[in-house]
Formats: structure tokens, sequence, C-alpha cells
């Protein structure tokens, strides 16, 4: 698939590397960009911090040190963001791709390109991140296509062990979310584990992250890097969104669901619900995945 935004980064055969990578869930690292990435890196969001701080509207995230993760976090103006930053704190510049029309246009390329669903939660991520700064190990939901453009910083990426397409993100040694927690095949380690491949991103530098693996960074100076973030939804979001599609043309399924606080009501109420649930199960045998793929996004191809 030689067409779009991809073409602009990679050769042939680093796009084939590339969506060998994706399937096999594994990292994907290169020094050697096409020179259409610098369509990306002359943009003014990504000359300097300054003028990047100089230029961006809205508010803006700190990483406080104490987690050094973006679960510890204030946001701030871009009149006090450098303050933070030589203070050693990280920023993050959530959605730039609503800054630049270009960034618009290769996000939306790129997952077109990457085959992801158009219910995709699609955003660019700028980070800059102080020298000694980095992210606590930690996995996610996403897929990231990373865009070093200033200074250098360390990656470490590392199979997650515990669990399978994650539908959230957890740090390292914090708390677990209830629901991840309950389909964990076992207990998650409280710090990176000891089998990370690293990889050292410099300017010019690509990095795709996979979805679930562990990763964290160090930044060994000031760092300016853009992420093409993905949140690609499961089959369970196709479908939620398939049923809800369907459903919603009913007025009993669209029913207030109440009754619920004396026992008469409430047998009344699990009876209609059994009801309503019959006649799903009755009408699901005629769903066609191909047709519901085709009413979510469209045509498919042939």
């Amino acid at each position: 698939m030689i067409e779009g935004k991809l073409k602009n980064l990679l050769c042939k055969e680093q796009i084939s590397d590339l969506f060998h990578s994706y399937k096999e869930n594994t990292p994907y690292f290169t020094n050697q960009l096409a020179a259409g990435v610098s369509e990306l890196t002359s943009l003014p969001l990504l000359k300097s911090l300054d003028e990047l701080l100089n230029i961006w509207p809205r508010e803006i995230d700190v990483h406080l040190p104490d987690a050094q993760d973006e679960i510890s976090s204030i946001k701030t103006t871009s009149t006090e963001a450098k303050q933070f930053h030589n203070n050693k704190m990280a920023l993050l510049f959530n959605d730039a791709n609503l800054q630049s029309s270009i960034l618009t246009e290769w996000l939306e390329t790129l997952r077109i390109e990457m085959g992801f669903s158009s219910m995709t939660h699609s955003r660019c991520l700028i980070y800059s991140t102080p020298k000694d700064g980095g992210t606590a190990a930690h996995f996610d939901q996403n897929v990231n296509i990373v865009l070093q453009v200033h200074g250098e910083k360390k990656w470490w990426i590392a199979p997650n062990k515990s669990i399978e397409n994650p539908l959230t993100r957890h740090t390292a040694g914090l708390e677990c979310d209830p629901e991840l927690e309950s389909y964990a095949m076992e207990a998650f380690p409280d710090s990176m584990p000891s089998d990370a491949e690293e990889f050292t991103l410099t300017p010019g530098s690509l990095l795709f992250v996979p979805r679930g693996a562990w990763h964290k960074t160090h930044a060994n100076e000031d760092s300016l890097a853009l992420n093409f973030t993905y949140s690609v939804p499961a089959w369970i979001d196709m479908l939620s969104a398939a049923i809800r599609g369907r459903l919603i043309q009913s007025t009993q399924w669209r029913a207030s669901v109440d009754g619920l606080n004396n026992k008469m009501d409430t047998q009344k109420s699990v009876e209609d619900f059994s009801l309503l649930l019959h006649s799903l199960a009755q009408d699901m045998p005629n769903w066609n995945a191909e047709q519901i793929l085709s009413i979510i996004e469209g045509e498919l191809p042939s």
C-alpha cells in the first residue's frame, strides 16, 4: 500500500515491515525516513517549544513529578507552561491536529492507510519532555506512531504477558482498574518488565508502539515528539454500535428502566426485559457481518 502519507515517511519495504509489526503487535523502529517527513517537521507547531507555546491557544497538561505519568497531571496555560518545563515537568499538547490542517490530513490519511475503523478515536499529541524527564512504565489501549522531532529520547518496550487487547490504561505499581483486572491473565508487574527492548530516538526517528505493550521513556536531552495516536475500536465496540443503531428504532427498547423499588414492579420489569431479549435473540441470526460493517464504515474494499 504505497499511497497517501505512508509513502512520504517510508519506502515500500519499510511500509511492509510496519504492517508486519502491526499484525504481530510488535514495535517497529527506523531512523531512515523519506524526504516527505519535512511536511511535518517544518510545521510552526514543531519548530521549537518556545514557538509552540507562542501559538498554542488552549490548555496544556503538565505531568507532575510524583508519578511521571499522565495519571498525575494538572492543566496550565501557555504563558505558565515554560516554568513547569524548566522545573523538569513534561508537557502534553493534546489534539494538536485541531491547530493544523496538515496534521488533520496526515492523521486521517494514516488511519485509512493503516486500515483502522472510522470509529477510531484519532488525535495528534505533542510531547515536550525536559532533559532527564520521561514517563513511567505503563500500557494502554492505543496504537501510536511516534515521530521524534527534537532531542534524544530513549524508549523501552516490552510484550505484555498479563493481558491481551486491553481496553484501558494501566501504570505499573498503581491501583488497577477493576474491569481491566477482571480479564487479566495474571497479576501486573510493579515495574518495567526485564525483557524490554530499548530504542534511542533522535530527530527523524520513527517508532511504532503496539497496543497493550509495556513502555516507558527517558529524555537524554530536551525533547519534542509528535504522536499519531489511535484508539481503535474493538469488536465489542462495533457490536455495541450495531445493536444500539438497530434497537434505537424501537419504542420498547427506548423505554426507561424503572419500577425496581418494589417486588411487583420489579417482576414486571424483568418480564418486559426478557421479552425484549427474546426478540433480539430471534432477530440476530438474520444479521450479516458485512452489512453491519458497511453501514458503520461505508463501502468496503471489493
